[in-house]
Protein backbone atom coordinates (compact mmCIF):
# COMPACT_ATOMS: atom_id res chain seq x y z
CA UNK A 1 0.00 0.00 0.00
CA UNK A 2 1.19 3.50 -1.14
CA UNK A 3 2.41 6.36 2.04
CA UNK A 4 -1.58 7.39 3.22
CA UNK A 5 -0.66 10.85 4.20
CA UNK A 6 -1.36 12.69 1.25
CA UNK A 7 -4.58 10.98 1.25
CA UNK A 8 -5.58 11.72 5.19
CA UNK A 9 -4.19 15.73 4.79
CA UNK A 10 -6.96 15.83 1.54
CA UNK A 11 -9.47 14.33 4.20
CA UNK A 12 -8.29 16.95 6.90
CA UNK A 13 -8.62 19.44 4.28
CA UNK A 14 -12.15 19.13 2.97
CA UNK A 15 -13.53 18.41 6.93
CA UNK A 16 -11.76 21.91 7.66
CA UNK A 17 -13.22 23.64 4.74
CA UNK A 18 -16.70 22.04 4.78
CA UNK A 19 -17.19 22.84 8.49
CA UNK A 20 -16.24 25.93 7.85
CA UNK A 21 -18.36 26.75 4.77
CA UNK A 22 -21.42 25.12 7.20
CA UNK A 23 -20.63 27.03 10.16
CA UNK A 24 -20.74 30.39 7.95
CA UNK A 25 -23.98 29.36 6.15
CA UNK A 26 -25.47 28.82 9.77
CA UNK A 27 -24.05 32.43 10.49
CA UNK A 28 -25.96 33.50 7.04
CA UNK A 29 -28.83 31.63 8.25
CA UNK A 30 -29.24 33.29 11.91
CA UNK A 31 -28.74 36.64 10.63
CA UNK A 32 -31.49 36.74 7.83
CA UNK A 33 -33.90 34.05 9.35
CA UNK A 34 -33.89 34.16 13.07
CA UNK A 35 -32.75 37.26 14.50
CA UNK A 36 -35.45 39.28 12.23
CA UNK A 37 -38.25 36.84 13.59
CA UNK A 38 -36.69 37.70 17.32
CA UNK A 39 -36.27 41.22 17.01
CA UNK A 40 -39.13 42.16 14.34
CA UNK A 41 -37.08 44.34 11.83
CA UNK A 42 -34.13 43.10 9.34
CA UNK A 43 -30.89 42.80 10.86
CA UNK A 44 -28.04 43.52 8.88
CA UNK A 45 -25.51 41.19 8.22
CA UNK A 46 -22.21 41.92 9.57
CA UNK A 47 -19.71 39.28 10.16
CA UNK A 48 -18.39 40.43 13.58
CA UNK A 49 -15.66 38.77 16.09
CA UNK A 50 -17.70 35.85 17.36
CA UNK A 51 -18.31 34.90 13.49
CA UNK A 52 -14.40 34.74 12.94
CA UNK A 53 -13.83 32.80 16.68
CA UNK A 54 -16.26 30.17 15.39
CA UNK A 55 -14.31 30.08 11.90
CA UNK A 56 -11.18 29.30 13.72
CA UNK A 57 -12.30 27.00 16.89
CA UNK A 58 -15.25 25.10 15.18
CA UNK A 59 -13.11 23.48 12.16
CA UNK A 60 -10.86 22.64 15.18
CA UNK A 61 -13.54 21.22 16.97
CA UNK A 62 -14.90 18.78 14.24
CA UNK A 63 -11.44 17.75 13.37
CA UNK A 64 -10.94 16.76 16.78
CA UNK A 65 -13.94 15.27 16.98
CA UNK A 66 -13.48 13.04 13.69
CA UNK A 67 -9.52 12.13 14.99
CA UNK A 68 -11.50 10.64 18.38
CA UNK A 69 -14.15 8.63 16.48
CA UNK A 70 -11.11 6.97 13.69
CA UNK A 71 -12.46 9.12 11.06
CA UNK A 72 -8.70 9.31 9.55
CA UNK A 73 -7.50 5.44 10.08
CA UNK A 74 -7.12 2.84 7.57
CA UNK A 75 -7.60 5.37 4.76
CA UNK A 76 -7.11 3.24 1.96
CA UNK A 77 -9.73 0.76 3.75
CA UNK A 78 -12.76 2.97 3.59
CA UNK A 79 -15.80 2.33 1.91
CA UNK A 80 -19.00 4.21 1.20
CA UNK A 81 -21.33 2.61 2.95
CA UNK A 82 -18.89 2.91 6.07
CA UNK A 83 -18.11 6.83 5.16
CA UNK A 84 -22.32 7.60 5.09
CA UNK A 85 -23.23 5.71 8.48
CA UNK A 86 -19.47 7.47 10.06
CA UNK A 87 -20.49 10.88 8.93
CA UNK A 88 -23.92 10.80 9.89
CA UNK A 89 -22.64 9.53 13.73
CA UNK A 90 -20.14 12.26 14.04
CA UNK A 91 -22.41 15.32 12.72
CA UNK A 92 -24.87 14.25 15.46
CA UNK A 93 -22.25 13.65 17.77
CA UNK A 94 -20.85 16.84 16.89
CA UNK A 95 -24.16 18.91 15.98
CA UNK A 96 -25.41 18.19 19.63
CA UNK A 97 -22.35 19.53 21.60
CA UNK A 98 -22.24 22.93 19.26
CA UNK A 99 -25.96 23.08 20.15
CA UNK A 100 -25.54 23.01 23.76
CA UNK A 101 -22.34 24.71 24.19
CA UNK A 102 -23.10 27.96 22.03
CA UNK A 103 -26.65 28.09 20.64
CA UNK A 104 -29.16 26.86 23.79
CA UNK A 105 -28.94 30.22 25.23
CA UNK A 106 -29.54 32.01 22.30
CA UNK A 107 -32.44 34.59 22.99
CA UNK A 108 -35.64 33.14 19.77
CA UNK A 109 -39.13 34.29 19.20
CA UNK A 110 -40.22 30.69 19.81
CA UNK A 111 -38.74 27.63 21.14
CA UNK A 112 -39.66 26.08 17.37
CA UNK A 113 -36.84 28.10 16.51
CA UNK A 114 -34.05 25.72 18.41
CA UNK A 115 -35.57 22.79 16.76
CA UNK A 116 -35.08 24.40 13.16
CA UNK A 117 -31.19 25.74 13.94
CA UNK A 118 -30.29 22.01 15.02
CA UNK A 119 -31.85 20.82 12.02
CA UNK A 120 -30.16 23.53 9.62
CA UNK A 121 -26.86 23.06 11.43
CA UNK A 122 -27.25 19.30 11.13
CA UNK A 123 -28.11 19.31 7.29
CA UNK A 124 -25.46 21.99 6.60
CA UNK A 125 -22.71 20.15 8.12
CA UNK A 126 -23.35 16.85 7.11
CA UNK A 127 -24.45 17.77 3.47
CA UNK A 128 -20.84 19.59 2.82
CA UNK A 129 -19.41 17.57 5.03
CA UNK A 130 -20.28 14.07 3.23
CA UNK A 131 -19.96 14.79 -0.10
CA UNK A 132 -15.82 15.71 -0.49
CA UNK A 133 -15.87 12.53 1.78
CA UNK A 134 -18.28 10.44 -0.25
CA UNK A 135 -15.84 11.50 -3.76
CA UNK A 136 -12.63 10.56 -1.81
CA UNK A 137 -13.95 7.25 -0.64
CA UNK A 138 -15.09 7.00 -3.89
CA UNK A 139 -12.07 7.84 -5.59
CA UNK A 140 -9.87 5.36 -3.14
CA UNK A 141 -12.25 2.65 -3.60
CA UNK A 142 -11.86 2.80 -7.23
CA UNK A 143 -7.95 2.85 -7.36
CA UNK A 144 -8.43 -0.49 -4.98
CA UNK A 145 -10.41 -1.81 -7.49
CA UNK A 146 -8.76 -1.07 -10.34
CA UNK A 147 -5.53 -2.27 -8.41
CA UNK A 148 -3.90 0.48 -8.51
CA UNK A 149 -3.82 0.48 -4.77
CA UNK A 150 -2.96 -3.03 -3.23
CA UNK A 151 -2.00 -4.51 0.36
CA UNK A 152 0.86 -7.19 0.58
CA UNK A 153 -0.80 -10.07 1.26
CA UNK A 154 0.76 -13.74 2.41
CA UNK A 155 -1.09 -16.65 1.69
CA UNK A 156 -0.70 -19.33 4.62
CA UNK A 157 -0.50 -22.49 3.51
CA UNK A 158 0.09 -23.74 -0.30
CA UNK A 159 -2.76 -26.60 -0.73
CA UNK A 160 -6.00 -26.91 -2.98
CA UNK A 161 -7.57 -24.17 -0.49
CA UNK A 162 -4.65 -21.64 -0.55
CA UNK A 163 -4.77 -22.10 -5.07
CA UNK A 164 -8.82 -21.46 -5.30
CA UNK A 165 -8.87 -18.35 -3.05
CA UNK A 166 -5.70 -17.06 -4.80
CA UNK A 167 -7.24 -18.12 -8.40
CA UNK A 168 -10.87 -16.57 -6.92
CA UNK A 169 -9.11 -13.05 -5.64
CA UNK A 170 -6.90 -12.70 -8.98
CA UNK A 171 -9.63 -13.42 -11.21
CA UNK A 172 -12.02 -10.86 -9.73
CA UNK A 173 -12.48 -8.12 -11.91
CA UNK A 174 -12.91 -5.55 -8.95
CA UNK A 175 -10.17 -6.67 -6.50
CA UNK A 176 -10.57 -6.85 -3.15
CA UNK A 177 -6.87 -4.84 -3.04
CA UNK A 178 -4.94 -8.50 -2.04
CA UNK A 179 -1.45 -8.19 -3.60
CA UNK A 180 0.14 -11.74 -3.14
CA UNK A 181 3.64 -11.21 -2.41
CA UNK A 182 4.42 -15.16 -1.82
CA UNK A 183 2.99 -18.19 0.61
CA UNK A 184 4.47 -20.31 4.09
CA UNK A 185 3.83 -23.62 4.09
CA UNK A 186 2.62 -25.60 7.09
CA UNK A 187 3.75 -28.78 5.59
CA UNK A 188 6.31 -30.12 3.24
CA UNK A 189 3.75 -31.02 0.80
CA UNK A 190 1.43 -27.74 0.16
CA UNK A 191 3.54 -26.30 -1.85
CA UNK A 192 1.25 -25.64 -5.11
CA UNK A 193 1.16 -22.25 -5.23
CA UNK A 194 4.64 -22.43 -6.91
CA UNK A 195 2.90 -23.30 -9.77
CA UNK A 196 1.37 -20.20 -10.23
CA UNK A 197 4.61 -17.97 -9.84
CA UNK A 198 4.31 -17.25 -6.50
CA UNK A 199 7.21 -17.88 -3.93
CA UNK A 200 7.43 -19.89 -1.05
CA UNK A 201 9.20 -17.59 1.47
CA UNK A 202 9.08 -19.87 3.94
CA UNK A 203 7.54 -22.31 6.92
CA UNK A 204 4.64 -21.23 9.20
CA UNK A 205 6.84 -20.89 12.22
CA UNK A 206 8.11 -17.99 10.08
CA UNK A 207 6.00 -15.70 10.05
CA UNK A 208 7.00 -12.89 12.04
CA UNK A 209 10.11 -13.02 9.75
CA UNK A 210 8.51 -12.82 6.60
CA UNK A 211 6.30 -10.28 7.64
CA UNK A 212 9.03 -7.85 8.34
CA UNK A 213 11.05 -8.66 5.18
CA UNK A 214 8.09 -7.86 2.86
CA UNK A 215 5.79 -5.12 4.72
CA UNK A 216 3.13 -7.49 4.34
CA UNK A 217 -0.01 -6.20 5.61
CA UNK A 218 -2.57 -9.10 5.51
CA UNK A 219 -2.47 -12.63 6.17
CA UNK A 220 -4.99 -15.80 4.55
CA UNK A 221 -5.26 -18.82 6.65
CA UNK A 222 -5.83 -21.24 4.03
CA UNK A 223 -5.75 -24.66 6.44
CA UNK A 224 -8.59 -26.73 6.76
CA UNK A 225 -11.18 -25.22 9.67
CA UNK A 226 -11.01 -28.55 11.26
CA UNK A 227 -7.23 -28.03 11.75
CA UNK A 228 -7.70 -25.86 15.41
CA UNK A 229 -4.17 -26.65 16.22
CA UNK A 230 -2.46 -25.63 13.49
CA UNK A 231 -5.22 -21.97 12.92
CA UNK A 232 -4.33 -21.79 17.07
CA UNK A 233 -0.48 -22.30 16.33
CA UNK A 234 -0.80 -19.73 13.52
CA UNK A 235 -2.89 -16.90 14.90
CA UNK A 236 -0.55 -17.13 17.96
CA UNK A 237 2.48 -16.58 15.33
CA UNK A 238 0.80 -13.54 14.11
CA UNK A 239 -0.70 -12.09 16.94
CA UNK A 240 1.26 -8.69 17.41
CA UNK A 241 2.37 -8.12 13.79
CA UNK A 242 -0.33 -5.40 13.68
CA UNK A 243 -1.51 -7.66 9.96
CA UNK A 244 -4.86 -8.29 9.06
CA UNK A 245 -5.61 -11.77 9.78
CA UNK A 246 -8.45 -13.92 7.05
CA UNK A 247 -9.13 -17.56 7.27
CA UNK A 248 -10.78 -19.66 4.50
CA UNK A 249 -14.31 -20.89 5.40
CA UNK A 250 -15.70 -23.86 4.96
CA UNK A 251 -19.92 -24.59 4.60
CA UNK A 252 -19.75 -24.95 8.63
CA UNK A 253 -18.87 -21.24 9.33
CA UNK A 254 -20.96 -19.74 6.41
CA UNK A 255 -23.98 -21.75 7.95
CA UNK A 256 -22.82 -20.21 11.41
CA UNK A 257 -23.07 -16.68 10.40
CA UNK A 258 -19.37 -16.65 10.86
CA UNK A 259 -18.75 -15.29 7.39
CA UNK A 260 -19.46 -11.41 7.18
CA UNK A 261 -19.55 -9.84 3.86
CA UNK A 262 -18.76 -5.65 3.53
CA UNK A 263 -18.25 -6.11 -0.31
CA UNK A 264 -19.97 -7.63 -2.71
CA UNK A 265 -16.98 -8.31 -4.95
CA UNK A 266 -14.46 -10.25 -2.31
CA UNK A 267 -14.03 -13.46 -1.49
CA UNK A 268 -15.55 -15.15 0.87
CA UNK A 269 -13.50 -15.12 3.85
CA UNK A 270 -13.73 -14.85 7.86
CA UNK A 271 -11.48 -11.98 8.86
CA UNK A 272 -10.35 -11.50 12.46
CA UNK A 273 -11.54 -8.19 13.38
CA UNK A 274 -8.45 -6.50 14.07
CA UNK A 275 -10.50 -3.00 16.12
CA UNK A 276 -10.92 -4.71 19.82
CA UNK A 277 -12.75 -1.32 20.61
CA UNK A 278 -14.33 1.58 18.14
CA UNK A 279 -11.49 4.14 18.00
CA UNK A 280 -13.65 6.41 19.83
CA UNK A 281 -14.46 4.09 22.84
CA UNK A 282 -10.63 3.79 23.43
CA UNK A 283 -10.06 7.55 23.36
CA UNK A 284 -12.94 7.95 25.71
CA UNK A 285 -11.06 5.35 27.71
CA UNK A 286 -7.73 6.95 27.58
CA UNK A 287 -9.72 10.21 28.60
CA UNK A 288 -11.40 8.09 31.81
CA UNK A 289 -7.70 6.89 32.80
CA UNK A 290 -5.99 9.96 32.97
CA UNK A 291 -8.98 12.10 34.68
CA UNK A 292 -9.53 9.30 37.31
CA UNK A 293 -5.38 9.15 37.88
CA UNK A 294 -5.04 12.44 37.99
CA UNK A 295 -7.75 13.29 40.28
CA UNK A 296 -6.86 9.99 42.48
CA UNK A 297 -3.19 11.08 42.76
CA UNK A 298 -4.59 14.63 44.40
CA UNK A 299 -7.62 13.09 46.36
CA UNK A 300 -5.52 10.39 47.77
CA UNK A 301 -2.70 12.30 48.80
CA UNK A 302 -3.27 11.79 52.47
CA UNK A 303 -3.97 8.18 51.56
CA UNK A 304 -0.33 8.14 50.45
CA UNK A 305 0.83 9.57 53.45
CA UNK A 306 -0.45 7.03 55.65
CA UNK A 307 0.65 4.53 53.36
CA UNK A 308 4.22 5.78 53.32
CA UNK A 309 4.21 5.64 56.72
CA UNK A 310 3.32 2.34 57.20
CA UNK A 311 5.34 0.77 54.84
CA UNK A 312 8.42 2.68 56.60
CA UNK A 313 7.77 1.87 60.39
CA UNK A 314 6.89 -1.82 58.81
CA UNK A 315 10.60 -2.57 58.01
CA UNK A 316 13.56 -1.04 56.50
CA UNK A 317 13.93 -0.50 53.02
CA UNK A 318 12.48 1.68 50.38
CA UNK A 319 8.93 2.62 50.29
CA UNK A 320 8.07 2.13 47.05
CA UNK A 321 8.46 -1.13 44.68
CA UNK A 322 9.91 -0.74 41.13
CA UNK A 323 10.55 -3.75 38.78
CA UNK A 324 10.26 -4.19 34.84
CA UNK A 325 6.98 -5.03 33.52
CA UNK A 326 5.90 -6.18 29.77
CA UNK A 327 3.25 -3.52 28.88
CA UNK A 328 1.37 -3.20 25.50
CA UNK A 329 3.30 -4.56 22.26
CA UNK A 330 5.72 -6.59 24.66
CA UNK A 331 7.40 -3.44 25.44
CA UNK A 332 8.80 -3.11 28.81
CA UNK A 333 8.32 -0.77 31.79
CA UNK A 334 8.96 -0.01 35.67
CA UNK A 335 5.89 -0.63 37.27
CA UNK A 336 5.58 1.30 40.92
CA UNK A 337 4.15 0.00 43.93
CA UNK A 338 3.99 -0.13 47.80
CA UNK A 339 6.65 -2.41 49.16
CA UNK A 340 4.57 -5.15 50.65
CA UNK A 341 7.70 -7.63 51.28
CA UNK A 342 11.04 -7.35 53.49
CA UNK A 343 13.79 -5.58 51.48
CA UNK A 344 15.59 -8.14 49.05
CA UNK A 345 12.86 -10.62 49.06
CA UNK A 346 13.92 -11.90 45.24
CA UNK A 347 17.86 -12.24 46.10
CA UNK A 348 17.65 -16.19 45.02
CA UNK A 349 15.64 -15.08 41.72
CA UNK A 350 12.11 -13.82 40.97
CA UNK A 351 9.33 -16.04 42.92
CA UNK A 352 5.85 -15.70 43.37
CA UNK A 353 4.53 -14.57 46.18
CA UNK A 354 1.26 -16.96 48.36
CA UNK A 355 -1.08 -16.20 50.55
CA UNK A 356 0.91 -17.58 53.78
CA UNK A 357 4.76 -16.09 51.85
CA UNK A 358 6.90 -15.47 54.78
CA UNK A 359 8.30 -12.81 52.80
CA UNK A 360 5.36 -10.40 53.01
CA UNK A 361 5.28 -8.27 55.79
CA UNK A 362 2.20 -7.82 58.47
CA UNK A 363 1.32 -4.30 57.31
CA UNK A 364 2.15 -5.63 53.34
CA UNK A 365 -0.54 -8.05 54.23
CA UNK A 366 -3.61 -5.72 54.64
CA UNK A 367 -1.71 -3.88 52.08
CA UNK A 368 -2.33 -6.84 49.49
CA UNK A 369 -5.87 -7.92 50.56
CA UNK A 370 -7.11 -4.46 50.03
CA UNK A 371 -5.25 -3.85 47.01
CA UNK A 372 -3.94 -0.47 48.73
CA UNK A 373 0.04 -1.43 47.55
CA UNK A 374 -1.39 -0.66 43.71
CA UNK A 375 -2.34 2.91 44.31
CA UNK A 376 1.14 4.08 43.12
CA UNK A 377 0.30 2.70 39.49
CA UNK A 378 -1.87 5.64 39.16
CA UNK A 379 1.55 7.71 37.77
CA UNK A 380 1.85 4.08 35.40
CA UNK A 381 -1.55 5.07 34.34
CA UNK A 382 -1.02 8.69 33.67
CA UNK A 383 2.44 8.21 31.50
CA UNK A 384 0.43 6.05 29.74
CA UNK A 385 2.16 2.93 30.59
CA UNK A 386 -0.75 1.35 32.09
CA UNK A 387 -4.67 1.53 32.16
CA UNK A 388 -7.22 1.85 34.95
CA UNK A 389 -8.73 -1.98 33.47
CA UNK A 390 -6.57 -4.53 31.32
CA UNK A 391 -4.54 -7.47 32.01
CA UNK A 392 -2.11 -7.52 34.65
CA UNK A 393 1.55 -7.07 33.80
CA UNK A 394 3.87 -9.89 34.10
CA UNK A 395 7.42 -10.55 34.04
CA UNK A 396 9.64 -11.58 31.35
CA UNK A 397 10.92 -14.36 33.14
CA UNK A 398 6.96 -15.30 34.21
CA UNK A 399 5.90 -14.70 30.87
CA UNK A 400 8.22 -17.09 29.19
CA UNK A 401 7.05 -20.43 31.36
CA UNK A 402 3.14 -19.06 31.22
CA UNK A 403 4.03 -19.47 27.13
CA UNK A 404 5.32 -22.72 27.24
CA UNK A 405 1.62 -24.03 28.57
CA UNK A 406 -0.21 -21.14 26.85
CA UNK A 407 1.08 -19.90 23.91
CA UNK A 408 -1.96 -17.43 22.97
CA UNK A 409 -0.55 -15.16 26.38
CA UNK A 410 1.01 -13.17 23.76
CA UNK A 411 -2.91 -12.04 23.10
CA UNK A 412 -2.70 -10.12 26.42
CA UNK A 413 -0.18 -7.48 24.72
CA UNK A 414 -2.90 -6.22 22.30
CA UNK A 415 -3.65 -3.70 25.29
CA UNK A 416 -2.33 -1.64 27.96
CA UNK A 417 -1.71 -3.77 31.12
CA UNK A 418 -4.31 -3.02 33.93
CA UNK A 419 -4.35 -1.87 37.79
CA UNK A 420 -7.18 -4.30 38.00
CA UNK A 421 -8.78 -6.85 35.42
CA UNK A 422 -10.86 -9.54 35.01
CA UNK A 423 -8.48 -12.21 35.90
CA UNK A 424 -7.71 -9.76 38.60
CA UNK A 425 -10.81 -9.89 40.25
CA UNK A 426 -11.90 -13.32 40.24
CA UNK A 427 -8.62 -15.15 41.19
CA UNK A 428 -6.53 -11.75 42.42
CA UNK A 429 -2.83 -12.74 43.04
CA UNK A 430 -1.33 -15.75 40.98
CA UNK A 431 0.83 -18.19 43.15
CA UNK A 432 2.14 -20.19 41.02
CA UNK A 433 2.03 -21.07 36.32
CA UNK A 434 -0.89 -22.76 36.69
CA UNK A 435 -2.92 -20.17 38.31
CA UNK A 436 -1.49 -17.64 36.17
CA UNK A 437 -2.83 -19.81 33.20
CA UNK A 438 -6.18 -20.24 34.32
CA UNK A 439 -6.22 -16.12 35.14
CA UNK A 440 -4.89 -15.86 31.85
CA UNK A 441 -8.18 -17.25 30.24
CA UNK A 442 -10.30 -14.37 31.68
CA UNK A 443 -8.16 -11.56 30.52
CA UNK A 444 -8.41 -13.25 26.72
CA UNK A 445 -11.97 -13.27 27.44
CA UNK A 446 -11.48 -9.89 28.25
CA UNK A 447 -9.69 -8.32 25.49
CA UNK A 448 -12.12 -10.31 23.20
CA UNK A 449 -15.11 -8.98 24.83
CA UNK A 450 -13.76 -5.02 25.79
CA UNK A 451 -15.91 -2.43 26.09
CA UNK A 452 -16.37 1.09 28.82
CA UNK A 453 -19.26 -0.59 30.02
CA UNK A 454 -17.02 -3.79 30.74
CA UNK A 455 -14.57 -1.64 32.33
CA UNK A 456 -16.89 -0.44 34.85
CA UNK A 457 -18.29 -3.42 35.71
CA UNK A 458 -14.59 -4.13 36.75
CA UNK A 459 -13.91 -1.20 38.46
CA UNK A 460 -16.83 -1.84 40.42
CA UNK A 461 -16.19 -5.44 41.20
CA UNK A 462 -12.88 -3.73 42.24
CA UNK A 463 -14.12 -1.25 45.03
CA UNK A 464 -15.62 -3.88 46.45
CA UNK A 465 -12.94 -5.60 46.69
CA UNK A 466 -10.86 -2.92 48.26
CA UNK A 467 -13.73 -2.04 51.17
CA UNK A 468 -14.29 -5.41 51.90
CA UNK A 469 -10.48 -6.37 52.16
CA UNK A 470 -11.36 -9.52 50.34
CA UNK A 471 -8.66 -9.64 48.44
CA UNK A 472 -7.00 -12.61 47.37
Amino acid sequence: MRNGRPLVALYVLADLASSAAAWTLFYLYRKTALEPAKFGYTVPVEFDANYFKGLILIPLFWFGLYTVMGGYREIHRRYRTMELGQTLLISFIGVVVIFFVLLLDDEVANYTYYYRSFLVLFGLHFGLNFIPRFLLTSWTVRRVHDRRIGFNTILVGGNERAMAIHDEIEGLVKSPGNRFVGFVNVNGGDQLLTSVGLPRLGKWNELRRVIGQHAVEEAIIAVDSGEHEHISRIMNELEGTGVRIKIIPDMYDILAGSVKMTSIFGAPLIEVNPLIMPAWQFSLKRAMDICASALALVLLAPVYLFLAIGVRLSSPGPIFFRQERMGKYGRPFRIVKFRSMYADAERDGPQLSSSADPRITPFGRWMRKTRMDELPQFWNVLKGEMSLVGPRPERQHFIDAIMEVAPHYRHLHKVRPGITSWGQVKFGYAENVQQMVRRLKYDVLYIENMSIAMDLKILAYTILIVLKGDGK
